[in-house]
């Protein structure tokens, strides 16, 4: 559902509901507008990176299959009737793909690979902006948007939390969400989960005019777009 059609369909309810009592209020966690993508441990369009780990798994073909397979320094992996194929810069879901169109030319009859990501070749999310602390640093598996502002010692006195953003490489590009951190801390939206290679911009006066001004036009939605570079 659209941002309107959701505007629409709150002023209708609106405009036919019953008087309301005031009363205590209490705020619930936010599951919609694409949220609980964040709920998981990788994000399906996480894109490989040389030195990560992946299992290859060829549906009742155990010979070409690869419990764990290394993408090389160049960004490339090796298998049977395949040859060297390019990993790094692309999906588990496109590779995958394309695995399976290769190993259909080879000759393999109707062939169904799965590709799963076992080990990441590194944990490391850039956080800056509106932070004691800027830098890159390390983190575990699961992490999620307040672990990484606690990395960098918390939000500074002039952060403008209602104006955190977070940027990732996909297979598409680059893509950006925006979060208020705000509603985070209250547990009325989602803390979403880390990703290798996340950058984290927590909003600050101090931003160039062009971020200032590309923070406040986001919705805080959390839902990723492309963002031009």
């Amino acid at each position: 559902m659209t941002c309107a059609a959701l505007a629409i369909a709150s002023l209708s309810a609106c405009a036919n509901a019953p008087p309301v009592e005031v009363g205590a209020v209490a705020s619930e966690p936010v599951s919609a507008l694409g949220q609980d993508d964040y709920s998981a441990t990788l994000d399906p369009a996480y894109v490989l990176r040389p030195s990560d780990v992946i299992s290859i798994t060829v549906f009742r073909e155990p010979d070409f299959s690869v419990e764990r397979l290394p993408i090389g320094s160049d960004g490339t992996v090796a298998l049977p009737l395949v040859g060297t194929v390019t990993a790094a810069g692309k999906g588990a879901q496109d590779l995958s793909r394309e695995l399976t169109w290769r190993l259909d030319e080879a000759g393999l009859k109707h062939p169904s690979v799965t590709i799963n990501v076992l080990d990441h070749a590194s944990h490391l999310v850039t956080v800056e902006g509106g932070v004691e602390e800027p830098g890159v640093y390390p983190f575990q598996p699961g992490a999620r948007l307040s672990s990484a502002l606690a990395l960098a010692n918390g939000p500074n006195r002039v952060a403008k939390l209602r104006e955190v953003a977070i940027f990732r490489e996909t297979p598409d590009g680059l893509a950006v969400a925006k979060f208020d951190y705000v509603e985070v801390r209250r547990g009325a939206m989602l803390d979403p989960v880390i990703q290798p290679g996340d950058r984290v911009v927590v909003g600050i006066s101090g931003l160039s005019q062009f971020w200032q001004d590309f923070l406040r036009a986001m919705p805080a939605f959390g839902i990723f777009a492309n963002a031009a570079r």
